[in-house]
């Protein structure tokens, strides 16, 4: 069998893609790589909630396979939408890398009163704020490469990367501290790949199922039910992250304001990804508060 995966043209995504062409050639499965440039690949200066947000990387990656220009999407999960469009499942998860985030180019002890910290992400800088208010974050876009040379440039101290991603392109800066999840909760699908195929396709589903990790699978499960429950209006910094172990599911959840001025903050325990991230969500939002937060504007 071959198949032909689509994926961004971003040096991180075509590594992704290939890393998922090395697993399914050990099953004998031939890949072809098709480049698709996204809307948010062409604009690298706009924030991302001005274009769209989650699935500003994905729509026409998804649009590749539903036209049958390619027979599999392959997303890094975070950039995902809570749900896929009609006509494409979620067919494989494999195993997932370090789901953390990361400060390069000095400490969090090591930033000074006022400190700038650069990050496109506004779950990233409400966390910041949160425990460091002191602290002037500003926005960063680009590709990884980009990104972490800004660091100790034009008066940026520091700046925050996913720690999968540096391990996909087998990056290691010279500082880098691994910030602890139970406080700097990571986003949503952090760390997983996320591979979808046609929903009427099924030898291409059955051909994906050899390279599923049934825990990373369930966990991402959750961890979207959790985003889907929140709703694709909820434009309050957001951040969720599972494990299983078994049948047994764990996730901690949080929602802050966009400055980091208030946040909730809960875990949960159970069987089912799907009632389980919904139930969080709901706590988050409605019990604890989340509901009111300041949003991302």
């Amino acid at each position: 069998m071959s198949l032909r995966l689509a994926t961004r043209r971003s040096p991180l995504a075509l590594a992704q893609a290939d890393a998922v062409a090395r697993r399914l050639r050990a099953h004998g499965v031939e890949c072809a790589i098709v480049e698709v440039v996204t809307g948010g690949d062409r604009d690298v200066t706009s924030a991302l909630s001005a274009l769209g947000g989650r699935g500003v990387f994905a729509l026409e990656v998804q649009r590749a396979v539903l036209e049958g220009r390619a027979d599999v999407a392959v997303h890094s999960a975070k950039d995902l939408p809570s749900a896929s469009p009609e006509g494409l499942v979620l067919a494989s998860v494999p195993e997932r890398r370090d789901p953390v985030d990361v400060l390069v180019g000095r400490t969090l002890a090591g930033l000074g009163p006022g400190a700038t910290v650069a990050t496109g992400s506004p779950r990233r800088r409400a966390l910041l704020l949160e425990r460091r208010p002191d602290l002037r974050v500003v926005g960063l876009r680009g590709n990884m490469a980009t990104r972490l040379a800004a660091a100790g440039r034009d008066g940026v101290d520091a700046v925050v990367a996913a720690a999968a991603a540096l391990e996909r392109l087998g990056v290691g800066p010279e500082v880098l501290e691994r910030l602890d999840p139970t406080w700097f909760v990571p986003q949503v699908g952090q760390g997983a790949l996320a591979l979808e195929a046609r929903e009427d396709d099924h030898d291409t589903r059955e051909t994906l199922a050899l390279i599923d990790d049934r825990a990373a699978h369930r966990a991402l499960l959750a961890e979207r039910s959790f985003l889907a429950e929140l709703g694709a209006g909820c434009a309050v910094p957001v951040g969720a992250h599972a494990t299983a172990d078994a049948d047994v599911l764990e996730i901690a959840g949080v929602m802050l304001d966009v400055d980091g001025a208030r946040s909730a903050r809960a875990n949960r325990r159970g069987s089912d990804p799907i009632a389980l991230g919904r139930d969080l969500a709901r706590h988050l939002r409605d019990d604890l508060g989340g509901g009111t937060f300041t949003a991302v504007r």
